[in-house]
């Protein structure tokens, strides 16, 4: 039998972001001091950020990360798609830490145990953990979160294959649950669009990020169904506005957005990106 080593191995260092520990950091902090944005009516309690290679969306997750730059969550509970060939409803690691370039991050074990625990209760199953998944669009973020934040903190990964909306919506309550009595962060990764042309794009996605801005979870799913917009994410954003809203949020609003053709100068088939932040304003 194989051992699972404590700490995930990177499968994306050197490819979907810099490998190099002093360069990323660069880079990062490059990407999150370039964001400008007016002043948030309130505190931020989830970023929504996408999670295509750096060079191409790191402009455009620069915003998220910059709405939460000095803080000092304990818990941060990343959410994501999951592309890869796992397909249980909800996933999370078997590891104990993810490893990039800039350090390792523990997993808070006795929350992801919690959330399994819940989702079993609530819908019959739970978090499937898996070894060395090759999965890029959790661990994008963790650069960023890094280099923004100004405490050590422990991860909750949980990477989303479900689609309905009864087992999103149990996901987000538990997610609520278990930050509630916790100093927190949400993280919702995803893309918006993807290879359409540059117009086409951004009108799908101008609708997708009006179904955000409206706090509309309900409104992501039905957009992505009806085939109005699109996000590769939208599940686990959907899941993540849920949990926000339990926990008091009441407002979105969306800082940046962008697409592959803005980097790359080719606009015949563009990956959307969009930024945003969940807050509370009462």
């Amino acid at each position: 039998m194989k051992t699972i080593s404590e700490q995930r191995p990177s499968p994306i260092a050197g490819t979907w972001y810099d490998g190099r520990p002093k360069h990323l950091a660069e880079q990062v902090d490059r990407f999150i001091d370039q964001a400008s944005f007016s002043q948030l009516p309130g505190d931020v309690l989830a970023v929504i950020a996408p999670h295509a290679g750096h060079r191409f969306s790191g402009p455009v997750a620069g915003y998220a990360f910059a709405a939460v730059r000095g803080a000092k969550p304990d818990l941060v509970a990343v959410v994501s798609p999951m592309h890869q060939a796992f397909f249980d409803p909800f996933i999370t690691s078997a590891h104990k830490a993810y490893q990039t370039p800039l350090g390792a991050i523990p997993i808070d074990e006795d929350s992801v145990d919690r959330v399994d625990e819940m989702l079993t209760e609530d819908l019959g199953i739970g978090l499937a953990r898996v070894a060395e998944d090759p999965e890029h669009s959790l661990e994008i973020e963790l650069p960023f979160l890094q280099r923004a934040l100004a405490s050590e903190f422990r991860l909750l990964p949980v990477m989303v294959r479900a689609q309905d909306e009864r087992a999103l919506r149990a996901l987000g309550r538990a997610l609520a649950q278990i930050m509630k009595d916790k100093k927190y962060l949400l993280v919702a990764s995803t893309d918006l669009s993807h290879f359409y042309p540059q117009d086409q794009a951004r009108a799908f996605d101008a609708e997708m990020l009006r179904q955000v801005e409206a706090f509309s979870p309900q409104g992501v799913l039905e957009t992505e169904r009806s085939g109005k917009g699109f996000a590769c994410g939208h599940a686990a954003l959907a899941a993540v506005l849920w949990a926000a809203r339990e926990l008091g949020g009441d407002t979105v609003k969306v800082l940046n957005y962008a697409t592959s053709g803005d980097v790359t100068g080719d606009y015949a088939s563009v990956v959307g990106y969009g930024a945003a932040v969940v807050l509370k304003t009462g």
